[in-house]
């Protein structure tokens, strides 16, 4: 067995989202690239205290 057969591949996603009414994107590796996941990323990489996140779209990166 090589190695390309045991490693589970993880595709990159970009998500674009507005925090506080400002665009932003970020990459992230998700497993399904579903909306609900990249919430869950961005909830953990912004404070929750006043921060509001919106608008999120989940795409493939290039």
């Amino acid at each position: 067995m090589t190695v390309a057969q045991t490693t589970k591949y993880v595709i990159k996603y970009v998500i674009k989202y507005k925090l506080n009414g400002e665009r932003r994107f970020e990459f992230a590796q998700l497993e399904n690239g579903t909306a609900e996941e990249a919430k869950a990323v961005l909830d953990a990489m912004h404070d929750q205290g006043d921060d509001v996140i919106t608008e999120i779209s989940v795409s493939k990166a290039l």
